[in-house]
C-alpha cells in the first residue's frame, strides 16, 4: 500500500509545460456534440456495434512487473487481465512487457514490434516519453503518468490529472461563499506545480488567493514554522499582548465603574484564554500535500491560534485513502476524490488477489476496455477514444482529449473527525455541462506569496471606555497610521516590542503565563 500511496502522489504531479498536439498532428479535437457517455463496465460491448472478431489484433502492455515498483505494475495488471478475460474476443492478442528492465528502449522496440493497434502503459513519465519518441504517432498509448510533458502525439493520460483535482474543490470552496483563502503546499516540483494550477483555477473561477506557503515534506520544524506563518501568529500575539497590557493597566489604574469595571474584566479573561488576537484575513485553507502532513500542519494551526470554527480546510485527491479521515481535528474537512470503485470490479479483484483493488488497478481495466473499444469500434479508433461525450467506467465519468489531457468527474467528500466520510457532491455523470474552465497545464512553478492582511490596530478588538482611548492609544503595531490597506504585513521580531504609551502613569499589571502543550504526535493540549 506504501508504493501504491507513493504512485498517487506521482499521478498528482502537475506539469511545468502543456504537451499539447504539435504542428500537423493527426489528434485533432472532436467537434461533435456532447451527448450521454458510453459504458466501459460489465457487458457493454456486442457485435451489434462492433465489427468481425475473427481477425487477429494486438495490444501491447508496457508496466513495471518487477523491482521497486513491481506492486504498482501487478495491480494494473491484474486490472487488464479481469477485463481481457471477460470481455475479449478470441482473436485479440495482449502481450505484458516489463519497463524495470534495465534498457528500456529495447523493451519498448520489442513491444512496437509486435505491431499493436493500442498501447497500455507505460506507468512514469520518462517511459512515456521514451515511447511517444519512438513511435508512430498514429499509434495510441494510454499511459498512468499524469505529467503533461510524456503527453501528446498519441499518447493519452488514464491518470487522474491533478489539475481536475484542484479545480473540483476549488468549485466547491466557492460555492460555500468561500471569498479568500490562502494555499499551504509542499516545497517540491508537484507542490510548487500544483500551486500554479490553483492560481490558474481561482482567477478562472474568482475566488481570491491571498497567500501561498511552502513547507518541507516529512520536516516537522518545517511544517511548524509554517502554521505559524499562515496563522500571523507573531502578529497577532502581539496585539493579544497589548490588549492584555491595556485592559489590565484600566484595571489596575484607572477608576471606574461598576459597568466598565465588569466589561474590562470580561473581555481580559476572554482574552487570556488564548495567545493570539485579531481576525484572520482568509476563510478557508486549501492543503495540497498528503494525509500525514496536513494532519501536522492543522495540529499546529490550532495551537498557534486558528479556529477552525471560523476557517475551513480543503484537501485534494492526495488525501483519499490516508488517516486523515480518522482525525477529530479535520471534522467538517473537504476533498476532492475519485468515485468508489463498483463493487463488482472490487469482487473481481478480490477473487484474483486477495486484496481490494485500488484506483490505479481500475485505470487499469478501464483502459483495457476503451482499448478493446477502439479496436473494434465500426468507427475511426481515433475519434472512438477522444469522444467528447467520454465514458463511464470503473473509474468514474472520464474523457479522453486530443492533446494526451484527460477530464474526470470528481466527487467532494466530507470528513467527520472519526474515520467516516459523506458525499456532499457527487460525481457528474456526462459532460453536457462544463466540468472545468482551466487546461491543466501550467507555465512555470508558482512562487512563494506571504500573505496580505489589513494593518491589525489593538483598539479594533477591545472596547474600553471613550475617555481611555487617546491615553492608551497606540499606533497601528507595524507603525503605520495610515487608513488600513491590502499589504504584505510587517511580522515584528518580537511580542514584546516597546508599546507606544507614554502616559507616565500607565502601570500595566503582570499577565498569567498561558499554559500550552505541543506533543509531538499531533495532540494539542490547551
Amino acid at each position: 500500500m506504501h508504493i501504491i500511496r507513493k504512485l498517487y502522489c506521482f499521478l498528482l504531479l502537475l506539469t511545468m509545460l502543456a504537451g499539447c498536439s504539435g504542428p500537423g498532428s493527426m489528434w485533432q479535437e472532436d467537434t461533435t456534440p456532447v451527448g450521454a457517455p458510453a459504458s466501459l463496465q460489465y457487458g457493454s460491448f456486442s457485435t451489434g456495434l462492433y465489427g468481425t472478431y475473427d481477425e487477429t489484433h494486438r495490444i501491447a502492455v508496457l508496466l513495471p512487473t518487477s523491482g521497486p515498483s513491481a506492486e504498482i505494475g501487478k495491480s494494473i495488471r491484474t486490472g487488464i487481465e479481469a477485463a481481457a478475460l471477460r470481455f475479449a474476443p478470441a482473436g485479440l492478442q495482449i502481450s505484458f512487457y516489463d519497463t524495470a528492465d534495465t534498457d528500456i528502449v529495447q523493451t519498448i522496440e520489442s513491444a512496437l514490434s509486435s505491431n499493436p493497434e493500442v498501447i497500455i502503459g507505460p506507468v512514469f513519465a520518462d517511459d512515456a516519453r521514451m515511447l511517444r519518441d519512438n513511435k508512430s504517432s498514429r499509434l495510441p498509448a494510454l499511459s498512468f503518468t499524469s505529467d503533461t510533458t510524456a503527453m501528446g502525439d498519441g499518447v493519452f493520460s488514464m491518470g487522474l490529472m491533478p489539475s481536475n483535482s484542484i479545480e473540483a474543490i476549488l468549485q466547491e470552496i466557492a460555492a460555500n461563499s468561500g471569498e479568500r483563502f490562502i494555499v499551504i503546499a509542499p516545497n517540491n516540483a508537484s507542490g510548487q506545480i500544483m500551486a500554479t494550477a490553483t492560481n490558474t483555477a481561482s482567477n478562472a473561477i474568482g475566488l481570491y488567493n491571498i497567500g501561498l506557503l511552502y513547507y518541507t515534506e516529512h520536516d516537522t520544524d518545517s511544517i511548524k514554522n509554517t502554521a505559524m506563518n499562515a496563522a500571523l501568529y507573531t502578529d497577532r500575539n502581539y496585539i493579544s499582548t497589548q490588549a492584555k497590557e491595556i485592559l489590565s493597566g484600566i484595571i489596575n489604574g484607572e477608576i471606574l465603574s461598576d459597568d466598565e469595571k465588569e466589561s474590562i474584566t470580561t473581555q481580559l479573561d476572554n482574552i487570556n484564554r488564548t495567545d493570539t488576537l485579531g481576525k484572520l484575513p482568509y476563510d478557508s485553507i486549501l492543503f495540497l500535500g498528503g494525509g500525514d502532513d496536513t494532519k501536522s500542519l492543522v495540529s499546529f494551526l490550532r495551537y498557534y491560534g486558528v479556529d477552525t470554527h471560523e476557517v475551513k480546510f480543503y484537501g485534494t485527491s492526495l488525501w483519499q485513502g490516508t488517516s486523515v479521515s480518522s482525525d477529530i481535528a479535520m471534522n467538517g474537512a473537504e476533498f476532492a476524490a475519485m468515485p468508489d470503485i463498483p463493487e463488482e470490479f472490487t469482487h473481481i479483484y478480490e477473487s484474483a488477489t486477495g486484496a481490494k483493488p485500488s484506483h490505479i488497478a481500475a485505470m487499469g481495466y478501464d483502459a483495457t476496455m476503451l482499448a478493446i473499444g477502439a479496436i473494434y469500434a465500426t468507427n475511426n479508433k481515433l475519434a472512438y477514444l477522444t469522444s467528447p461525450s467520454g465514458y463511464i467506467g470503473t473509474t468514474g465519468l472520464f474523457r479522453l482529449r486530443s492533446n494526451g489531457f484527460n477530464e474526470r468527474a470528481l466527487e467532494i467528500v466530507k470528513l467527520n473527525g472519526g474515520g467516516k466520510t459523506s458525499v456532499v457532491q457527487p460525481a457528474k455523470t456526462s459532460f453536457m455541462t462544463q466540468l472545468y474552465f482551466t487546461s491543466g497545464a501550467a507555465t512555470r512553478p508558482a512562487a512563494q506569496k506571504e500573505i496580505e492582511t489589513e494593518n491589525l490596530d489593538v483598539m479594533d478588538y477591545i472596547n474600553i471606555p471613550e475617555r481611555f482611548i487617546k491615553k492608551y492609544r497606540k499606533k497601528n503595531y507595524n507603525g503605520n497610521t495610515e487608513a488600513p490597506g491590502l499589504t504584505p504585513i510587517t511580522v515584528l521580531e518580537s511580542a514584546n516590542q516597546e508599546f507606544a504609551i507614554t502616559a507616565e502613569d500607565y502601570k500595566p499589571m503582570p499577565l498569567e503565563t498561558i499554559s500550552r502543550t505541543y506533543i509531538d504526535s499531533v495532540e494539542v493540549t490547551e
